[in-house]
């Protein structure tokens, strides 16, 4: 549940599509946009300045290269979650970008109110599954990429398994304890070292290994 206005940044290159998005977005309750601009090294130096608990950015700026402005913020700025907001749908892009631990990917021409949709589920530390999102994570296994991530293979237990499975299906930490009769502290734990087990940085990676390697079940792996 949010009690606090959502602080939202937004970096894109043109100038009138980001001002009508920030004036869409200011309009919306809860969310309050922090700074809005086309330069990566100013968004940079705002964040000091404006917090943002989101950034919505677009992946093609001219002359830039988002990925690396992507991981610099991710590095100064940990707390902060990402949305991608492009023209882009290109799955092998996408699934590139899933592994950075983005929380979520739409295309610019999505209705506006799945944009607010995604934004409000990752402000409650959620990710948003679309179905962009979700052929994304497939990708690896529709193009039979050898299985297993950072050449590691398949070594979860039986728990483990259990819990990749629920946060396919999207539950919360506290829906998974309840249903495995733990903490949320056990599943925090849980969650954290499978990330160390697998060397993976994000629930994101999580799920692509889940995918590749068979574990989560085929049936779940719809829109």
């Amino acid at each position: 549940m949010i009690e606090e206005a959502i602080k939202l940044a937004i970096i894109d290159e043109f100038t009138l599509f980001r001002k009508m998005l920030k004036g869409y977005l200011s309009e919306q309750e809860n969310i309050n946009i922090t700074t809005h601009t086309s330069d990566p090294f100013e968004l940079l130096n705002r964040l000091k300045h404006f917090p943002a608990d989101i950034l919505l950015s677009d992946i093609l700026i001219a002359n830039v290269n988002i990925i690396d402005v992507l991981k610099t913020i991710q590095t100064r700025y940990p707390e902060i979650r990402i949305i991608i907001l492009s023209t882009c749908t290109d799955p092998k892009v996408i699934s590139n970008l899933l592994d950075l631990g983005i929380h979520g990917y739409l295309s610019k021409s999505d209705e506006p109110e799945e944009l607010v949709q995604a934004i409000m589920t990752v402000a409650n530390n959620r990710i948003y599954r679309n179905k962009l999102f979700t052929e994304a994570l497939y990708y690896n296994k529709q193009y039979n990429i050898k299985p297993g991530i950072n050449g590691l293979s398949a070594s979860l237990n039986e728990r483990e398994k259990k819990v990749l499975q629920l946060l396919w299906e999207e539950k919360s930490n506290r829906e998974i304890a309840d249903q495995l009769f733990l903490s949320v502290r056990s599943i925090e734990k849980i969650r954290q070292d499978m990330k160390d087990k697998l060397g993976l940085k994000s629930t994101v990676g999580l799920l692509k290994y889940g995918i590749t390697n068979r574990i989560i079940e085929p049936a779940n792996l719809t829109v």
